[in-house]
């Protein structure tokens, strides 16, 4: 028989040799390399589990120990387990309680009269992978959680179903003011202006159906002081606490639109006042050059006086275009003074 190569440090607490014995025997009969550290009452088990450096991989605890029994005894032995695998081992007649000890904790409960060296090895090692699963369950969770609520940008985690806002980070408690009790008492909805809410619920109603949004989406939210922004949006659908969720961030563009909006608008006056020097200019421009090349000629047909006016009315509407000219430049000047 192939036995198990993988090395395994338990702790057998068990008053009863008899039983100790036979465990021991079902042990190293499926398991190669066994560390099996034995003591007879709770307190022996209490020293062991407090040592830092006695962890193991598995406790295979009897119920009936001279000094603790029943549900105290789980209870005091989780305690001071470290999150580590408890096997319950139980006679006939506390099989009902042996099914209650799983409410309490235990990974699993066995019964002394049906144990046999393969019903023992499944257990611990399907109880170990259990709390090895469960272990790498809280971690990412503790890790989502962490990453959740130190973003500096505002997250969010709605229910696809109703809307209903899950959990929000500080980022954006502090972002939207709101409160998290608030928050909690809200859906997606609340934080829309009215006119956005069918977009909104057309978004999610494609999300729900598996299609395939483009992303990163820009929507308007309003936040409780009542001020419109722009938002950009990235999520993931997730499942959470068994609940189909997805998780929001939420990054405020508005500043970011606004400069662009403002660089857009000073390009449009820079053209204006490009085509006006190439364009408007020229045409008194010119008039002023054709009067000057023909002035003996034009004085003595229209007259000095009448020359002279010709001049000026051609000089005036030349000034009058750089003023406009000089204004607008002044206005973009400004523009980008503010947006800077």
């Amino acid at each position: 028989m192939v036995k198990d190569q993988e090395g395994y440090h338990l702790l057998l607490v068990e008053d009863n040799l008899g039983d100790v014995l036979l465990i021991e025997e079902y042990l190293h009969e499926k398991i190669l390399d066994l560390d099996l550290t034995v003591v007879n009452t709770f307190e022996e088990a209490k020293e062991k589990l407090s040592d830092p450096k006695g962890l193991f991989d598995a406790i295979i605890l009897d119920l009936s120990l001279p000094d603790l029994q029943g549900e105290a005894l789980i209870r005091k032995v989780k305690e001071l387990a470290r999150g580590v695998s408890i096997l319950v081992l139980t006679g006939y007649s506390d099989i009902e309680f042996g099914m209650k000890s799983l409410t309490l904790g235990v990974s699993d409960y066995l019964l002394k009269d049906n144990l046999s060296p393969t019903s023992l090895y499944k257990s611990i090692v399907y109880s170990i992978g259990r709390n090895e699963i469960s272990r790498q369950l809280k971690n990412s969770e503790k890790r989502y959680k962490e990453l959740f609520q130190l973003s500096p940008q505002p997250m969010y985690l709605y229910d696809m179903k109703t809307l209903d806002f899950l959990d929000v980070n500080e980022a954006a408690i502090d972002h939207y003011g709101y409160s998290k009790e608030e928050f909690l008492t809200m859906n997606l909805r609340d934080i829309r202006p009215k006119e956005e809410v069918s977009r909104l619920e057309m978004v999610i109603a494609g999300i729900r159906e598996g299609k395939k949004i483009p992303g990163p989406l820009l929507f308007k939210h309003q936040k409780k002081n009542g001020d419109i922004i722009t938002v950009e949006i990235k999520s993931n659908v997730i499942d959470y606490q068994g609940i189909k969720a997805e998780v929001v961030l939420a990054n405020d563009i508005t500043e970011r639109e606004q400069y662009i909006h403002a660089i857009e608008d000073q390009n449009k006056r820079l053209q204006e006042i490009a085509w006006m020097q190439s364009h408007v200019v020229r045409a008194p421009l010119a008039r002023l050059m054709s009067l000057v090349m023909a002035m003996d000629a034009l004085e003595k047909d229209f007259g000095k006086d009448n020359f002279r006016k010709m001049i000026m009315d051609s000089a005036e509407e030349l000034d009058d275009i750089i003023r406009e000219i000089v204004n607008k430049t002044d206005k973009v000047s400004l523009k980008a003074k503010n947006s800077g």
